[in-house]
């Protein structure tokens, strides 16, 4: 995967993507995305879906197959570990800070399997309309083609 598409040096995420990055233990890896745990989690679990081609935000996104595709595939990845390792969870939740709330400018869906370590940490992940955190779910129905 060395070399992936618009893969960006500078950013951690491409890094962790291409496999640059030996320190991060990769928990799922396929030719569109990796996934592994939020170096800060902020849940019981707290993973992180990210495309391996280098997307900004969730900003660069449109109403394309092609986006619409990936953003369900980092879904149902994120969805598939969490049910893997947190099963008796009683509450799932997946979604993406918007712009300017995001702290890494590559595309990553938040998977938590609640609840929230410590249970602040759920003001980062409120909605504040075009700011803040958008469900997973509702920016599919965003961006369907």
């Amino acid at each position: 995967m060395a070399g992936a598409i618009g893969a960006t040096a500078s950013c951690v995420f491409c890094n962790i993507a291409t496999k640059s990055n030996s320190n991060t233990t990769i928990l799922h890896s396929d030719d569109k995305v990796v996934a592994f745990q939020d170096i800060n989690p902020s849940a019981f679990r707290h993973y992180l879906v990210v495309p391996v081609e280098h997307i900004p935000t969730v900003k660069d996104l449109q109403r394309k197959t092609e986006d619409h595709s990936l953003v369900s595939h980092m879904l149902d990845v994120g969805k598939m570990l969490l049910l893997r390792d947190a099963p008796h969870s009683k509450q799932y939740r997946f979604g993406f800070h918007q712009p300017p709330m995001n702290s890494v400018n590559h595309l990553h869906l938040h998977c938590f399997a609640l609840p929230y370590t410590p249970r602040w940490r759920y003001i980062k992940y409120l909605s504040f309309g075009p700011l803040g955190f958008i469900e997973a779910e509702k920016f599919l129905e965003k961006i369907k083609p």
